[in-house]
Formats: structure tokens, C-alpha cells, sequence
């Protein structure tokens, strides 16, 4: 019976009604009220009993900090087991290289160190609990290329910053670890030539802004290749992040290295004498920061550095799209290794068998699998960038070239071709002249359509 308005509604209809609202009214304030308390009190979504203190690529807190400690060491861990990036036999180099991405000094040395000296820990205390101390415990060190004799930070600066590096590696306890300092001038020094002088004049001949950059990346790689060499390292560990990464994704494509860009992106790179591994591959830039904080680990920012290139607005263009979102640089990376890597981007199994079987259960248990390599063998002398068909058209037949400059020339990759090399054909002798060693002798005797990994 419904109410028409008048006197008293008699069939209760319209109380219902009215209880009926004042439930659905009462629900949602409690709703809004649980909410409300949740957002408050911050807690923890992992252990759900500690206040939020960290973030993961979010302006919202959301881990506690034991949690978030737990869970960046997690990421670090899981690359190191699943791509067989460090053995007990091994012996580590962890570089800090000085690049334009290292915004802060102590971000880069003391977050990927931090981790790999904690694994150390735990397999030093392995070693000492196993009997008869049969299980080796791998090495580490680490290193700096130096690049000052090109910049204009004052020599004091410099030589402090290098002083509280050597600090900070010492206060990281036992294990012992070495510290290696290297000019960058060295690889590009000759017998008792003037390395300072021909690295100098070897810039001076580099017009383009990003290829200065970019070849003084790739000088600073073959400078941590030499420390690894000469003092006994079989793995070079950096401390490129997702962030980094995902930066290098977008300059690669900009710069036409799209055939090249799946070499550079991956977990593993064993395309040089001392395979390169990334074990803070799916550790966002700001996780950390976050993490350099929560620590208290000291921050020197004598090496940071302003760049106008390619690699500069890039970067800004990145930073500006995870302030919009989070995930934007999580989104570029995931994106990037849908493409398939090369033979190079994972390590030969090693002949320690229950090395390799540990490796293999990981993999297994986590699906990790081999994707098949493209193949490709030849590189590019200067930046070691694979080269596809369209740049190998001629190299079948070394007599169709002149000269050795022609040679040379021809080697490398177009955006090299385009961003380093003088176009002046009667400069190109001399730029030649000035690179180092490991680069020309690559085109010199035809190995750069050879490579065998």
C-alpha cells in the first residue's frame, strides 16, 4: 500500500524505506571510516604490522623499512642466482664509472657494493661454518676511472671525493676488498706518449655533443675492462638501474641503434674479455635513493655534472613522464626486452657442476628461459654495437677498400659513423690515430667480421 502524502503512512512502506537508506548511509560512512584509518596509520602492505615508511616507484609509502630493505635485496638477489652472475670462484670487480647518469656518487658505489659486500657476508659465513671450509668464497673489488684531466672540477675536489671513496669501501668490513683508481687517459696512452695530451685532441676531433659523451662512455668501459684484466677479475658488475635503462631504451632508439639496442638492455653482456653483468636491472632510480637514505649512506656530489646532448634531454623527458606516473620507466624496460637479446647476453656455464645445477634449478623454478640469440658476430670497433645486414653490405671483401682508413671507416655502426667520426676524409687519419689500441686493432685485422663468442 503506498503513502499518497496525507495524514500517516499505515503499510510501513515508507519506513522501510527509510531504514533501508540509513543502512546503505551507515555502510558507507564505515567504509570511508576504515578507509580513512588505513590511510592513516600507513601500514606496511607486506607485514602488516610496521608503519610505512618507503616507497616503490609511488608518492605513497607503503613498506616499512625493514620490508623495503628485504624487498630491493630480493631484486638484486633473484638477478644475481637466476643469470649465473656470480659464482663462489669468482672473483667480482664493482665499478663505479663516472658516467653522466651518476647523479650522485655514493648512489651509484655504495647501493650495488652494499649488496654484492652482504653477499660476500653471507658466503664468507658459509665458508666458515662448512667442514673443512670447503666452500669458496668469490672476490671483490672495486673501481674508479678517473676522467678529472678532461673536466674542470678543481684537482682538491676530486682527490677529496676519491679520499671518501676509499672510506667508504674500507667501512664495509671483511672480506677485504681492493680499491683501484685509473685515469681515464690510460687507454689511450703509447708507450711514453702523452695519454692526457691524445685523449685531449681525440675529443677536440669529436664535434657532436651526445658523441663526445657517448665515446668517453665507451673509453670509461674499456678503462674498467683493463683494471679487470690486469688484476685477475672474470666478472664486472655496474650499477645501472632500471631508470638508467629505461633512458637508454629511448637515446639508443633516437640515436638509430635500433638493431643494437637488445645487446645493451639485458641482465648479462659477455660480448668483451670480462662479461658485464647488471644485477640492480629491475631496481628503479628512486627505490635507491630511497634506500641510500633509510641507510644513511653519504652522498658526494662533486662529479655531478650538467650535459646538453641527446642522453641530457632524455633523461629530463623520462623524469618528467615517471613524475606523471610511477611506471612509465617500468613500462619502457618491460617493453624493450620483449626484443629478442643476442648470444653474448647470458654467460657460459661454468665447469663448476654444482655451480651451473644451482643455476639450472633457478632458472627452472621460475621459468626462466633462453630466449633464442639473433645471430649476429660482428661489432662495431668503437662502441662494440652489433651491426645488422644493411651495415655489413661490402665487408665480404676487404680489397674493395683502399685504405685502411676506408677500413676503419667502414666498420662502424652508422650512428657512430654519423656522431664521432670526422667528416673531413682527410682528418679521419688522425682521429684514428688517437683512439686506443682495443679499438683499432678490431678493423685493422678484419676481426670485427669474425667475433666468436
Amino acid at each position: 500500500m503506498a503513502c499518497n502524502g496525507g495524514g500517516g503512512c499505515q503499510s510501513g512502506g515508507c519506513i522501510n524505506e527509510i531504514k533501508s537508506d540509513a543502512a546503505i548511509a551507515g555502510i558507507e560512512g564505515r567504509n570511508k571510516q576504515m578507509k580513512k584509518e588505513i590511510h592513516d596509520s600507513s601500514i606496511c602492505i607486506k607485514c602488516k604490522i610496521n608503519e610505512a615508511t618507503a616507497g616503490c616507484g609511488s608518492d605513497e609509502w607503503q613498506f616499512c623499512s625493514d620490508c623495503f630493505r628485504n624487498n630491493l635485496y630480493g631484486k638484486f638477489k633473484f638477478a644475481v642466482t637466476s643469470y649465473s652472475m656470480i659464482s663462489p670462484i669468482d672473483n667480482v670487480l664493482v665499478a663505479f664509472s663516472g658516467g653522466p647518469s651518476s647523479r650522485s656518487l655514493s648512489l651509484r658505489i655504495c647501493r650495488c657494493h652494499f649488496f654484492v659486500h652482504e653477499m660476500q657476508c653471507k658466503a664468507q659465513k658459509n665458508f666458515d661454518a662448512s667442514r673443512g671450509r670447503s666452500l669458496p668464497v668469490f672476490g671483490v673489488g672495486v673501481a674508479f676511472t678517473d676522467d678529472s684531466s678532461i673536466s674542470s672540477l678543481p684537482s682538491d675536489d676530486v682527490e677529496k671525493a676519491i679520499g671518501d671513496m676509499r672510506f667508504i669501501v674500507s667501512s664495509l668490513g671483511p672480506p677485504l676488498k681492493v680499491f683501484h683508481v685509473a685515469p681515464i687517459e690510460n687507454v689511450c696512452s703509447r708507450d711514453s706518449d702523452d695519454g692526457k695530451l691524445r685523449l685531449q685532441e681525440l675529443l677536440d676531433d669529436v664535434s657532436d655533443v651526445t658523441g663526445k659523451e657517448d665515446l668517453l662512455l665507451h673509453l670509461r668501459m674499456l678503462s674498467l675492462q683493463k683494471i679487470a684484466l690486469e688484476n685477475g677479475y672474470n666478472r664486472l658488475v655496474l650499477g645501472s638501474s632500471a631508470s638508467r635503462i629505461a633512458c637508454h631504451v629511448l637515446s639508443s632508439v633516437v640515436k638509430g641503434r635500433g638493431y643494437s639496442l637488445p645487446a645493451n638492455i639485458q641482465y648479462v653482456d659477455a660480448r668483451r674479455e670480462v662479461p658485464v653483468v647488471l644485477p640492480l636491472h629491475d631496481c628503479l632510480k628512486q627505490e635507491l635513493i630511497m634506500f641510500c637514505h633509510l641507510e644513511g649512506l653519504k652522498t658526494l656530489e662533486v662529479f655531478k655534472s650538467s650535459h646538453s646532448g641527446i642522453n641530457s634531454l632524455v633523461f629530463s623527458f623520462v623524469k618528467l613522464l615517471q613524475e606523471e606516473n610511477p611506471s612509465r620507466e617500468r613500462t619502457i624496460l618491460i617493453t624493450a626486452e620483449k626484443l629478442t637479446p643476442f648470444r653474448f647476453n647470458k654467460i657460459a656455464e661454468s665447469d663448476d657442476c654444482k655451480v651451473s645445477m644451482a643455476s639450472r634449478r633457478h632458472q627452472k623454478k621460475y621459468n626462466v628461459k633462453n630466449k633464442e640469440s639473433i645471430p649476429s658476430e660482428s661489432l662495431c670497433p668503437i662502441c662494440s654495437s652489433p651491426l645488422d645486414q644493411s651495415e655489413l653490405k661490402g665487408f665480404g671483401s676487404l680489397g674493395n677498400w683502399q685504405t685502411s682508413i676506408d677500413v676503419f671507416g667502414a666498420a662502424c655502426c652508422s650512428s657512430c659513423q654519423f656522431q664521432m667520426l670526422p667528416k673531413d676524409p682527410s682528418s679521419m687519419e688522425h682521429f684514428r690515430s688517437l683512439l686506443p689500441r682495443p679499438m683499432t686493432a678490431q678493423a685493422a685485422d678484419g676481426s670485427f667480421t669474425s667475433q666468436s663468442w
